[in-house]
């Protein structure tokens, strides 16, 4: 497990940095205006919104973790600036009788078992012309099953752990990682996987557009994270269904309703 998954403030500072550097200006190649309203799904602390709300946009964040939604709204109160926030599961949601130029969804699909039903319903909270985000790692990529949370640096450290047959990674994590919680998140998350291909059909399936699609070889985030500068997956092998996955540390997809 890495420092930022236990300093929270550090993860919140980080995902900001990224979010301005890079989220917001690859949302502005395609959007004719900045999104004065903006609805998170799985917002963590919030860090992804925090620019959204200094430049003016009325944000709203949901995270099923209401440990996360405490730090959001104190992280927010800390930069003075205003959120609402709500611990809930999506699919359970009740109450929030709005609209949103854009809604995110950065690193969650991926958890998410019934991804037709979330696509569906994230057309209940989007604007006629409104857009959705969502950005994934590609399952087959080195830690596409986000194995870097484990507190076993064993887990944390090895590439592609996650590919091995569930019988046989359950029993690996289950001899090695002490915290049977992120042995069950980890586990989800080989339920829950996303591929390109998944994704693509689902969008086609729910009655959306792809806007625009942005493979990355090194996800953007990383450069905050490693150090490392950004690359895109660019010529042929990004066009070749399946392989593209495990070279895909992070996929970027804009969305829109069909009309």
């Amino acid at each position: 497990m890495q420092k930022r998954h236990k300093d929270r403030r550090q993860y919140f500072d980080e995902e900001v940095q990224t979010t301005e550097k890079y989220y917001i200006p690859y949302l502005e190649k395609y959007l004719d205006s900045f999104p004065d309203t903006v609805f998170e799904v799985g917002c963590g602390e919030g860090g992804n919104l925090l620019p959204f709300a200094r430049r003016g946009s009325d944000v709203v964040g949901l995270d099923i973790e209401e440990e996360r939604i405490r730090q959001a709204e104190d992280f927010f109160g800390q930069n003075g600036q205003k959120g609402l926030f709500i611990a809930c599961d999506i699919l359970s949601l009740k109450g929030l009788d709005r609209r949103f130029r854009l809604i995110m969804l950065h690193d969650v699909i991926e958890h998410i078992m019934d991804k037709k039903a979330l696509l569906l319903l994230l057309k209940d909270y989007l604007e006629k012309d409104g857009f959705v985000y969502i950005g994934f790692p590609a399952w087959y990529m080195p830690f596409g099953g986000h194995q870097q949370i484990a507190r076993n640096g064993f887990v944390s450290h090895c590439p592609f752990l996650h590919l091995l047959p569930y019988a046989l990674y359950s029993r690996l994590l289950n001899m090695l990682e002490k915290d049977k919680g992120i042995v069950r998140e980890l586990l989800s998350v080989k339920r829950t996987r996303c591929t390109i291909e998944m994704f693509r059909k689902l969008v086609e399936q729910t009655g959306y557009d792809i806007v625009n699609e942005q493979l990355y070889f090194i996800n953007p985030h990383y450069e905050v994270k490693f150090g490392l500068r950004p690359r895109k997956l660019y010529g042929f092998i990004g066009a070749i269904p399946f392989v593209r996955n495990f070279f895909s540390t992070s996929c970027f997809y804009l969305i829109r309703s069909k009309k």
